[in-house]
């Protein structure tokens, strides 16, 4: 390691925030610390969460409006966190949402190919038991992503 490139600061472009739609407390403690990141480092904040088929019933599948419901749902959480990130100051933000498949590996696959973020931020240790980003995908994101992650408490 040469010491020209230590002295370089690491400077974040283009920060990623995981959202789960039933963890609020996590999602707070996340939030709060992706905005800080943002607004100092003048970053794109890019909000998701995912539709995964585990959050679709059998019962739900069969019927059209109550799958499109959830999307509408999942959409407008999403939309909050933007509205409450320009709130607080961000210029660039973008709102994200997918569907289908497992939470790491569409943000593994689809997400990061699609938004090509430096950083993903998320947050850890929910106290609700059925709540999937928090509790497990940080740790597997920050093994399996090609980018830094941060998992926040």
């Amino acid at each position: 390691m040469d010491n020209l490139s230590v002295k370089e600061p690491l400077i974040y472009r283009r920060i990623l925030l995981t959202i789960d739609e039933d963890d609020s407390e996590s999602n707070t403690r996340a939030f709060r610390f992706a905005i800080t990141l943002a607004h100092d480092y003048d970053a794109t904040l890019g909000i998701v969460s995912i539709l995964e088929n585990e959050d679709i019933n059998i019962f739900d599948s069969l019927t059209p409006t109550k799958i499109n419901e959830k999307r509408i749902d999942l959409k407008n959480a999403v939309d909050n966190y933007v509205k409450m990130a320009e709130e607080n100051g961000l210029k660039k933000v973008e709102p994200l949402v997918y569907e289908g498949g497992d939470i790491d590996d569409a943000i593994l696959e689809r997400v990061i190919p699609d938004f090509k973020p430096d950083l993903i931020v998320t947050g850890a240790d929910t106290q609700m038991p059925h709540s999937k980003i928090s509790g497990t995908i940080g740790p597997r994101l920050a093994k399996r992503a090609p980018v830094s992650v941060i998992v926040v408490r």
